[in-house]
């Protein structure tokens, strides 16, 4: 089994690590385990869950709603409705954000046409 420092998994998941102990300290990766010497320890699992988190903050998810999936999972209760549920809503609220990126791509689509268009009446007025 691998395992990895938290520099190693910084430099590999491209992740500082200060932010990765911050996960730690919010209570995002609970399941980090210590050597004799106090220093974190990190397993091929670990790595799927620190990815995991990161891609959901990456898309606005909060550390509280990301605390309660991790809480719940870590639990080992018969919980997966309420897990499913976090990430329902997660999924309904990029929905939303994507819809709203696509009007604004298209705006700016629009506009850069407009000042493309500008750009070629000018240069055949300067000619």
């Amino acid at each position: 089994m691998m395992r990895y420092t938290i520099k190693e998994v910084s430099e590999m998941m491209n992740i500082p690590a200060h932010t990765i102990r911050y996960y730690e300290s919010e209570g995002l990766l609970p399941f980090i385990q210590r050597d004799d010497n106090g220093y974190r320890v990190f397993r091929e699992e670990d790595l799927g869950w620190l990815d995991f988190i990161t891609c959901l903050k990456v898309t606005g998810m909060s550390v509280n709603d990301l605390r309660k999936i991790i809480t719940l999972t870590v639990s080992g209760e018969d919980n997966f409705d309420l897990r499913r549920s976090i990430l329902i809503e997660h999924r309904k609220t990029l929905e939303e954000q994507q819809q709203q990126l696509d009007k604004a791509f298209e705006k700016v689509k629009i506009k850069l046409n407009y000042f493309d268009k500008l750009e070629q009446e000018f240069k055949k007025q300067n000619i």
